[in-house]
């Protein structure tokens, strides 16, 4: 199912069925050749069949490369909050459906035109929305095909795993334009690969491909050009960060969710508090069925099923 979140004064929702049961191949081709596709600029897609429980949240901004506007940011909130209470979703995939790009960053025609005050509540909804993101309990994988620069860079690095394709281009620009990255990325990426690295990529502004991040371990995964047939190259990193959702899947929900947790607490405290925290939430998969049906599971040696309670 596709529930499409757009700013005006209805939301407006398109329901189609674009996964086959079985399938293994992206639905990008199907959704962008629909009517109201053209349209749309924030997508919440539910898969079916196998890969019910996994969620493809897809930016469709084609005429300004998905650049943050107003309108998109205020959009994906909604799409989040959604997800945030969908008991049913157990991963979540950010995408994007234009060719060539994963997030431009802020949306600078728009910035232009706003007055110093209008540019404080946006990057006070803009940060806003990156935190509800993060926050979110399911985990979530950035799949990156192409550019992802300043504020979508910083956009990807709120998400749990990030897979990238062949033509992707990470970075964060700022300190070129005269200013600096201001959703987060000084933040989030001196927590991921420490504050050397960070400051060289910051200072120079430099952009960077696949390679590269995966070797400061910014991105999880990286797919080559040519290593996958069938698909078109801009679709290469989302079928990979697929697979990577087809792992997640059959775990416990619980247990990934509280697993997440505890890690991201073990990242801002000290160990003792850590410590803590992570039996706080194994405590909290000690009383679920998941956890007697993988104990029966094992002893009769067979997948379990869990339900997520």
């Amino acid at each position: 199912m596709i529930r499409t979140f757009v700013s005006r004064p209805a939301l407006f929702r398109a329901t189609i069925s674009p996964f086959a049961v079985g399938s293994r191949l992206s639905a990008q081709r199907k959704w962008v050749s629909t009517e109201a596709a053209s349209h749309e600029e924030v997508q919440l897609i539910r898969h079916t069949g196998a890969d019910q429980g996994i969620l493809t949240l897809a930016l469709h901004r084609p005429k300004a490369k998905n650049a943050l506007s107003r309108s998109l940011v205020s959009d994906f909130r909604r799409a989040l909050e959604e997800i945030r209470s969908d008991r049913e979703a157990r991963v979540v995939i950010l995408r994007s459906t234009v060719p060539g790009v994963f997030c431009a960053g802020a949306d600078l025609k728009e910035r232009a035109t706003m007055s110093p005050s209008d540019v404080e509540r946006f990057l006070y909804s803009m940060k806003t929305a990156f935190r509800e993101l993060e926050s979110l309990p399911q985990p979530t994988i950035a799949a990156l095909d192409g550019a992802a620069l300043g504020g979508g860079f910083e956009l990807s690095l709120c998400c749990d795993l990030r897979v990238a394709g062949p033509r992707a281009i990470l970075g964060l620009p700022e300190t070129s334009l005269a200013i600096i990255p201001g959703a987060g990325g000084t933040l989030r990426l001196t927590r991921l690969i420490g504050p050397s690295q960070t400051k060289a990529l910051v200072f120079t502004a430099r952009r960077f491909g696949p390679i590269p991040a995966l070797s400061m371990g910014i991105v999880n995964d990286v797919v080559e050009s040519g290593s996958e047939k069938g698909v078109e190259e801009h679709g290469l990193g989302y079928e990979r960060a697929l697979e990577w959702a087809r792992e997640i899947l059959p775990n416990g929900p619980i247990a990934v969710r509280m697993a997440k947790r505890s890690i991201d607490h073990a990242s801002s405290v000290d160990p003792t508090t850590g410590l803590d925290v992570e039996q706080l939430c194994y405590a909290q998969v000690i009383p679920t069925e998941d956890r007697l049906e993988g104990l029966r599971a094992f002893k009769e040696k067979r997948k379990p099923v869990y339900k997520g309670c």
